[in-house]
């Protein structure tokens, strides 16, 4: 007996040296395994996919100068094949113009979310940290600013800073000074919800053991703050980014359909599509292009936000 008992010790060590470990998934990997999951997340990333292929690789058939020539024995054509996409009230070419304007309305969807985010996540960062009589200060900045109609406050600051016609160069390209106006106007109005949600996760997270183990080390509060706090926060910064650029793009779509956006001679999806609120029924074609790019880059980017927001929470089990 003893001696079964000692051949059957070596085998179950023999047995548990043999059992194969899988080695942890990073997560990245896990983040990407979940959105790919996500059916309509995928479905938004490749219809955004071919939206930017149509902006950018449409640049190497129609010139820039092309998208702005005016002729005026053109204007308001239907669809034909000199003009695909027909021609507008001063007879330039919509495709042309949809090409080029998708560009701007995607730039200037992308950048004002950056400074959207930037400045929403330090005054969160900062706000929730350091709490006390500067958490005060900025929360009632943020909520006075919150209390102001967004639309309202876009107009008025519109109105008044986008009455200059200069130009700028922005990557070799000649662009209306007024999209950088819009730019900061959009990116400078709408960091105010992100700001509230990054601050209600500091409050939490500067709590936790790791963050009070780091204090006692002796680790300085910047260190703590970038190093510990802020890549904690970052899934709802991600998802807050993702949905923002939406949002931005339909912000810019109906100031310049009012008139208080990008002016012209720069093409937007929007002022491409604001002489037509006249002529709803007898040039549809004008209307139709340009908002049925912005109705689908605004689904398309809703829909990876969502995926983004299930692949980066935490609780799921995908």
């Amino acid at each position: 007996m003893a001696q079964t008992t000692a051949n059957a010790q070596p085998n179950s060590v023999a047995t548990l040296s043999n059992v194969h470990h899988e080695p942890a998934d990073s997560i990245l990997k896990m983040v990407v395994r979940r959105f790919f999951k996500h059916r309509m997340a995928v479905i938004g990333a490749v219809l955004l996919l071919v939206i930017v292929l149509f902006v950018t690789v449409g640049t190497l058939f129609y010139s820039e100068e092309y998208a702005n020539q005016t002729s005026l024995l053109n204007k308001n054509q239907p669809p034909s094949a000199e003009h695909p996409l027909g021609t507008d009230q001063v007879g330039r070419d919509i495709l042309a113009r949809a090409i080029y304007g998708g560009q701007i309305s995607l730039m200037i969807g992308v950048t004002s979310v950056v400074i959207s985010i930037v400045v929403g996540t330090l005054v969160g960062l900062v706000s929730g940290f350091f709490g006390g009589w500067l958490d005060s200060i900025l929360m009632r900045f943020v909520e006075a600013l919150l209390s102001i109609p967004t639309l309202i406050l876009l107009l008025v600051l519109s109105s008044v800073l986008t009455r200059e016609t200069a130009t700028v160069n922005v990557l070799g390209r000649e662009l209306s000074s007024t999209v950088v106006i819009i730019v900061l106007i959009i990116g400078l109005t709408t960091w105010m919800p992100l700001s509230r949600i990054v601050r209600s996760l500091v409050l939490s997270l500067k709590e936790q053991d790791f963050i009070l183990a780091a204090r006692a080390i002796g680790v300085v509060d910047r260190g703590i703050i970038f190093r510990h706090v802020l890549p904690n926060c970052i899934a709802p910064i991600v998802v807050s980014a993702t949905l923002g650029i939406g949002t931005s793009i339909i912000t810019e779509a109906y100031l310049s359909f009012l008139g208080f956006g990008v002016l012209p001679p720069t093409a937007t999806w929007g002022n491409i599509l604001a002489p037509a609120r006249d002529m709803i029924e007898t040039v549809w074609w004008m209307w139709m292009v340009p908002g049925a790019l912005i109705v689908m880059t605004v689904l398309a980017i809703n829909f990876i936000g969502d995926g983004l927001r299930d692949a980066l929470d935490p609780r799921s089990v995908q």
